[in-house]
Formats: structure tokens, sequence, C-alpha cells
């Protein structure tokens, strides 16, 4: 076994589990805001559909999603997707139905009195929102949304499910060329790095916001 070309590969597939990561962060985090304030719309024409697409997405197996995104949408739509685009457009609609669920829980959480208090100091609802309970649900939403961070480092590998060439893609390829576990080995070491990245991020980022306790 060569293993300069072992890791070599291996570096490439994490450049490739990186990029469905930071994408998916991208678009699922803003996106997920959006959901999450239709989700919890009064009105039915809004709160509906979102609703539909919350249980679809959290319902159903990200790898059918995948498998759809790359496969189904050419016959019904006549829209081929690039895989990795389609890895990307999959992995992020997926996350941002979790992000959403978890950005209205934070948003419910906050007692009703601080809107009212806003309200009597002069703030409009947009400044309401993101001057003093946006900070407040941020604090509050880390320790899920570090647990989503770390489920979406390990869900990239779902992704060679439609042949993108990711980490535990390569990984797969050497094992069964060179019949040996160290490759194996050496992945377990990469999400281990990977994950304890993020562990260490949301640990600083729960201690940045500590006055909000």
């Amino acid at each position: 076994m060569n293993y300069q070309v072992l890791l070599t590969e291996m570096l490439q597939g994490t450049l490739m589990t990186l990029r469905i990561f930071f994408s998916t962060l991208v678009f699922a985090l803003p996106l997920g805001l959006l959901v999450s304030l239709g989700r919890m719309s009064k009105i039915k024409i809004i709160n509906w559909p979102v609703r539909l697409f919350i249980l679809i997405m959290r319902g159903t197996p990200l790898m059918l999603q995948l498998l759809f995104v790359f496969y189904g949408l050419k016959p019904l739509f006549g829209i081929q997707l690039d895989r990795v685009i389609a890895a990307q457009v999959a992995f992020a609609l997926n996350y941002a139905a979790y992000f959403a669920e978890i950005y209205r829980g934070g948003i419910e959480s906050i007692p009703d009195g601080q809107y009212e208090a806003a309200k009597v100091l002069g703030f409009n609802k947009k400044q309401t929102f993101f001057r003093i309970i946006l900070p407040q649900v941020v604090k509050r939403i880390i320790p899920p949304m570090g647990n989503e961070f770390i489920t979406l480092v390990k869900d990239t590998s779902l992704a060679q499910v439609i042949a993108v060439v990711e980490l535990l893609k390569v990984t797969n390829n050497w094992v069964s060329s060179a019949v040996s576990m160290v490759p194996f080995v050496i992945a377990a070491v990469f999400y281990l790095v990977m994950n304890g990245v993020v562990t260490r991020c949301f640990t600083i980022a729960e201690k940045r916001l500590s006055y909000y306790r």
C-alpha cells in the first residue's frame, strides 16, 4: 500500500467533504431562518406548505433525498444537476428543515414580556427581532446547533450514494483494492479532527455568549 498516494487521495476526499459541509451551512442557515418564520406564520397559505416541507425533509431519509435530487429531477422537470451540486442542494434543503425547528424553538422560548418591553421603548418589529430577540435566540440554540453541525460532518459520507468522491468514498475504494483496514482508521482520525474543530468552535461561542445568562 502506497501511504503517500492514500493520504493524498484522502485529503482530496476531505476537501470535498468540507465543500459539502460549508456549502450546506451557507445556504441552510439563512434558509432555515426563513422557513422557521414561515412555520410560525399565522397565514395558512404560508404556514401549511412550510409545514409540509419540514415534514418531508425530516420524515424521509437524506439518502433518498440525494437520489431524488440527482436522478428524479430530470424525468420530472428536465433538470439534470451535476453530482456535487445535487448533493449540495439535497443537504441544504434537508438541514434547513432541521435548523428551522431549532430556530423556532429558540424564538418561541423568549418571554412575551421582552416584545412588550421593546414596544414600550419604541422599537419596531424588525429592530426588536434583530437587536433583542435574535442575539438571545443564538445563545439558546448553540447546543442543538452544535449537534447538527457534528451530524452534518458525518452525514456528508452519504454523498457517495450518487458517486460523489468524498472522504468515505475514497476510503471504501482503498479498503476494497488494498484489502486493509488501515484506510478506515485514517478516515476515522480525519472525521474526529473535523468534529473536534467544530466542537471547539461551539465551546468558544458558548463562552463568548455567556453574558446572556
